[in-house]
């Protein structure tokens, strides 16, 4: 099994920037495709941001050219940089990882951590 663990999220003025790291441990050999995603309450988990093993990145709409997603096989850590932060990116950002394991697929979740732009 594969353990996420997020940090840096915070509060921001609106135009500010943060940057989310997320560590992997566990069976991470099997991990490959890592990303972020958010919530508000009563909504929904939406996808922010994947990025492959091999470094092919995707982005929901809302973030591209103002989020930034790499990933750092060696360390086994995944980022997000966030630009340009808007009061409407106010969420629980959670990290994500699927691992193949030959036969099926799995995914973990890390606890989140809280992102708060402030107006």
């Amino acid at each position: 099994q594969v353990q996420l663990v997020e940090s840096g999220g915070g509060l921001v003025q609106a135009g500010g920037s943060l940057r989310l790291s997320c560590a992997a441990s566990g069976n991470i050999a099997r991990i490959y495709v890592m990303g972020w995603y958010r919530q508000t309450p009563g909504k929904q988990r939406d996808l922010v941001a994947t990025i492959t093993k091999s470094g092919n990145t995707n982005y929901a709409d809302s973030a591209k050219g103002r989020f930034t997603i790499s990933r750092d096989n060696a360390k086994n850590t995944v980022a997000l940089r966030m630009d340009d932060l808007k009061p409407e990116d106010t969420a629980v950002y959670y990290c994500n990882a699927w691992s193949d394991y030959g036969g099926y697929e799995s995914d973990a979740w890390g606890r989140g951590t809280q992102v708060t732009v402030s107006s």
